[in-house]
């Protein structure tokens, strides 16, 4: 303990609470500490594994392909960091949000990415007063410029996947967006609309549903819309999820996609290449989005300012057998 203290430039009470991992050490100084330790040789009791520490990923749901997606780009950079992946969900609930701060300080970890519905006001100043690094990827509303956050390109790819629809002559184009709260939401939204109106088409509201990005909501969103008077012969929905509620939507209706609707879905989740028709979707890189949050924790812990603090990596259509020409 003495010889890391004397390399850290540390007294050697502050090592002992980085090995009994103590919260009050500061973060830079706990990801000094612990990566001596770990070139020395050494290891706290009980992380034998993770010699340089541990990062939180804090997220509100886990069963789905789009969360492990997420967790999969975060991972792989924290452990070529050699240092720990903490996975918590929240559920959206306060009270667990509540819970995993209180164990955050006690594991002493050494910083935070979050995918939460909402970063409160009340949990942001908690993480500032207990000096952790942290960024917000996919932030539902904006995060302000002093928060380090990771997003998509949103509006562009709601333009893109409308476009695709009205450049195979499709008019009556659907659209099943996420909860309007959402900065994403109102963004493919946007984008949806700003395509249409370039093409001299005036925005249906008739046509416009707004879902949770799950499934089943879309589903009944979509038996509603597809029971119209005057039917969509397309579906722009906000999420790959709410395809899959399109399409049995379509199935339950008696009808096919694309002979008789086309869809395009958002996030090009695995399971978009072996749903049959195969989704055209827009892809957005969710792994390479955690990863660039991952790197700023990992610079701000290493004490190094970010270039930027706000991100947005490029979505892209990937077409596919969903769409077709309108009949």
């Amino acid at each position: 303990m003495s010889d890391i203290a004397g390399q850290a430039g540390v007294s050697v009470s502050t090592v002992s609470k980085v090995l009994n991992g103590r919260s009050d050490v500061s973060a830079e100084t706990r990801a000094k500490v612990q990566r001596l330790l770990g070139l020395n040789g050494y290891t706290a009791p009980g992380r034998q594994e993770y010699t340089g520490g541990l990062v939180e990923f804090v997220i509100n749901e886990l069963d789905s392909p789009w969360a492990v997606e997420l967790i999969r780009g975060a991972e792989e950079v924290v452990q070529r960091a050699g240092m720990g992946l903490v996975v918590s969900a929240v559920h959206g609930r306060s009270r667990l949000a509540r819970q995993w701060l209180d164990a955050l300080a006690n594991r002493g970890s050494l910083g935070a990415i979050l995918v939460l519905s909402e970063l409160s006001p009340a949990q942001e100043r908690e993480l500032r007063r207990l000096g952790l690094p942290f960024a917000v990827v996919h932030p539902a509303a904006d995060p302000g410029p002093d928060v380090p956050s990771v997003g998509a390109t949103n509006w562009p790819g709601g333009f893109v996947a409308t476009r695709h629809l009205l450049d195979l002559g499709h008019r009556r184009i659907a659209m099943i967006g996420g909860p309007p709260q959402r900065l994403s939401a109102r963004a493919r939204l946007d984008g949806y609309r700003a395509a249409l109106e370039e093409s001299g088409i005036a925005f249906d509201q008739e046509l416009v549903r707004h879902g949770d990005f799950g499934h089943e909501l879309a589903y009944h969103h979509a038996l509603d819309m597809l029971g119209l008077p005057d039917p969509p012969t397309a579906v722009f929905a906000g999420s790959d999820h709410q395809s899959l509620g399109t399409y049995r939507a379509l199935r339950d209706r008696g009808l096919r996609a694309p002979e008789d609707v086309s869809v395009v879905g958002f996030d090009d989740l695995p399971f978009a290449e072996w749903v049959t028709p195969r989704l055209t979707t827009v892809r957005q890189p969710l792994a390479e989005m955690t990863a660039v949050a991952a790197r700023m924790v990992l610079q701000r812990i290493a004490g190094e300012e970010l270039e930027t603090t706000r991100v947005e990596l490029a979505t892209k259509l990937v077409v596919r057998e969903s769409t077709g020409p309108r009949r």
